[in-house]
This record gives structure tokens, sequence and C-alpha cells, in this order.
């Protein structure tokens, strides 16, 4: 069972199937990062590092929504059905289920951020090691050269999070973090990794004591039950009321409220507004699918997913949504 709390932070690695490459090309990384940076902004997730290898690939994220299960389920079948359609092949992608280390960010975060950016120099090479290390500081295929130089960043990496552990932003926060990388490469630092070997949680232990009383607390003793059923952080910090927002909504594209939310009802209206109870006030599925005329998770999941393909191939459908997000956003900031 996945441990997910608000603001989480956690180390992902995928493995291809057998040990296979799942990245052949430029063309497949790219394929990548559109999916992922569409996922971690359906899920709102915060992307802090990413190192892409041959056959495996690792992301550092930070889940404040505490949905990392969701929003992974989501990436990899996107992944995985967009590399199987450009190869005409079918059957699994990835080596079982995702890796994911939960980290102690107050000790370990920079070292892990390290860790993923210095991955491609353990692979055997011929190359002397300072022209390895150039290609490090240039290659997209880890977000390295992104905390180096401002023309390399990529719009949905969270860049701050790790740079303001060395100041302000500017030059010195970037040079002082090239830095600690470059100390970790000649020094040869153990990997933070085998701090979490054996339990998934890569901290001191005063951080492993606290989680261990989170799980205690919220998944008690039955470790069978899956987040769908449990309550577990449900009402922390929610943002816009959902009945306010429902109303507000039908307003908008004048609906009646009974007629949007009825039962059986499939429109892109409805999916929208699934969308938006997720996104705006970060309820789960199963709870939206209570207000929504009392349909199950599964049922609101579909709805999500179709939504985002019409989304992503119809642009006149993805400004009429983001014009109804930012119209019902600026509402919750007057009168909620």
């Amino acid at each position: 069972m996945r441990i997910q709390y608000p603001d989480a932070y956690y180390h992902v690695t995928c493995r291809g199937n057998e040990g296979k490459v799942i990245f052949r090309n430029t063309e497949d990384r790219k394929g990548f990062f559109r999916l992922l940076a569409r996922s971690v902004d359906v899920y709102d997730v915060r992307l802090l590092a990413f190192a892409l290898m041959p056959n495996h690939f690792h992301l550092l994220v930070c889940t404040p929504r505490s949905n990392l299960s969701e929003f992974m389920r989501h990436f990899n079948i996107s992944y995985t059905g967009f590399f199987n359609r450009k190869y005409h092949r079918s059957g699994h992608l990835y080596q079982g289920r995702y890796k994911a280390f939960l980290i102690d960010e107050n000790n370990y975060l920079l070292e892990v951020s390290r860790y993923i950016h210095l991955n491609p120099l353990r692979m055997k090479s011929k190359k002397p090691a300072q022209e390895r290390w150039q290609d490090l500081t240039m290659n997209d295929s880890t977000s390295f050269p992104g905390y180096l130089q401002q023309k390399h960043r990529k719009s949905f990496v969270h860049y701050r999070t790790i740079l303001d552990y060395f100041g302000e932003e500017g030059l010195k926060s970037t040079q002082d973090y090239k830095k600690f990388v470059a100390e970790g490469m000649k020094e040869d630092i153990p990997s933070p990794l085998e701090k979490g070997k054996g339990r998934e949680i890569i901290g001191k232990d005063d951080f492993v004591e606290k989680i261990k009383e989170i799980f205690r607390r919220e998944y008690g003793k039955d470790q069978k039950v899956s987040r769908r059923e449990q309550p577990a952080f449900r009402e922390w910090d929610r943002i816009v009321n959902p009945h306010d927002l429902i109303d507000h909504y039908a307003q908008l594209i004048k609906m009646d409220t009974e007629e949007l939310t009825r039962k059986g009802k499939q429109s892109m209206e409805r999916a929208m507004l699934m969308e938006l109870l997720y996104r705006l006030c970060k309820l789960t599925q199963p709870e939206i699918g209570k207000l929504v005329g009392g349909i199950d998770y599964s049922a609101v999941s579909q709805a999500r997913k179709r939504l985002q393909v019409k989304l992503q191939n119809e642009p006149c459908h993805e400004e009429r949504f983001e014009q109804l997000q930012e119209k019902l956003d600026q509402m919750s900031r007057i009168k909620i």
C-alpha cells in the first residue's frame, strides 16, 4: 500500500518489461514529455526532476493532493498506449508496478535530486569523465540542464523547490546547485536510495516514526483496504465549495443544475463539471460520483479520460474549458 498524504515527496521509477528499451529515439522522449506535462497538470502534481534512461525513468514529484497512485496510473497507461500504437505492439511495457520511495524533504530531497541527475553517468561508457559531464549539462534526457540555464527549462518542471535551498533566484543558486551535483560525481557519494531499502522511506528516524504514525492513524490495521475506499486526508484545505461550484457552473453554461447532475446523462458539459470538481475542489472521484447522480468512481474516471482526449484533439473545447475554469476560479476567490 502506498503511503499518501498532502504535499508528500516521492522518488518514482519504472523499468521496461524484461529490461527492454522504453525509449528508442528522440521522438519517443518528446511523446513522453508531452504526456508527462499533461498528467502533472491534470493531477496537480509538482515535478521537480526527471531522468530518462533507455530502459527506465526516474521522477522526483510532490503530490499536494495525495494522489500519487492516480497520477502514475494515468501517466503510465498514457505512455504505454502511445508506445504500443507507435510500434504496433501490445501488452505490458513496464516490469510490474512502479516503485516509489517516500522522501524526508528536510534532509534528503537535495540528495535524491542529485542521484536522479547523475543517473546517466552510472552507465558504462568509454568517454572521458569531463566529456560525459558536459553531455549531462546539455542533454534533455534529464532536467539538470534546466537547473543551469533558463533556455533549457521545461514548463512542466518546478525548479524553484530545489534551487530555493541555495538562496534567492539567480545565477548564484544555479551555480551552487551545479557544484553540489558535481561533488556527487567526484566523491562517489552513496545512493540515498539505500536508506529506503526494505521500508520505502528515505528519511531520518524521526521522519520514519512520523510516517508510521500517519499510517497507523489513517489506515489502521487493515492494510488490504485501497485508497479508493479510504477516507484518509479527504477533508484538507478545500479551495472551492463543491455545491457552490456546481451552481456557478450551471449558471455559466445556462443549464438547470438538476438536469446537469442527473444520473445517466452523458455530455461534454457534465464531463467538464467532473473535471472542474476534481481540479478546483480537490475531490476524489468517488466524491465526485456522489455529486453527479450517484455514479461510481470508474464512471467518473472514464468520463474524465474521454474529456482529456477531446481537450487534446479539439482546441475549441480546450479553450472553452480553460475559460470556464478561469471564471470559476475568480468567483471562488471573491465569494467563497
